[in-house]
């Protein structure tokens, strides 16, 4: 039996273009994932946000002074710009006051899980210092 191979199909045969492109079926399943990924994003980008204000606030308290005091002190400072920045995800308890050498360094480290549908989440964690 001979081979087909090599030999043009009944398009080429009838000076017809091959024909290219995406199935319906794979234009839709691309469009899905992009939709998917982009509601993920969304969802996403304020806990990012959230986690550039603590660090800015950290960093700001250092800038002002106000890490020099004891740890009570650094707490209340903490909750004070708190309220200004409206910041939910850390409190003054969850931060973390060391001393390295004579500086003190403040370290707040947290989780956010964002729903993203059914018993679907996506968790991030987030670790946010006045020496990063």
């Amino acid at each position: 039996m001979a081979s087909n191979e090599g030999a043009p199909s009944r398009r080429q045969r009838q000076g017809l273009p091959r024909e290219q492109g995406a199935s319906l079926v794979l234009t839709l399943l691309g469009w899905g994932i992009v939709a998917i990924v982009g509601v993920t994003a969304a969802r996403a980008i304020p806990a990012y946000v959230e986690a550039a204000s603590v660090r800015k606030l950290l960093k700001s308290m250092e800038q002002a002074g106000e890490t020099k005091g004891s740890v009570l002190e650094i707490r209340r400072a903490f909750e004070r710009r708190n309220v200004i920045e409206g910041i939910t995800s850390v409190t003054a308890d969850d931060l973390d006051i060391t001393k390295e050498g004579r500086e003190v360094v403040i370290t707040a480290s947290w989780s956010r899980k964002i729903p993203i549908g059914g018993n679907v989440n996506f968790c991030l964690d987030f670790v946010a210092s006045n020496r990063q």
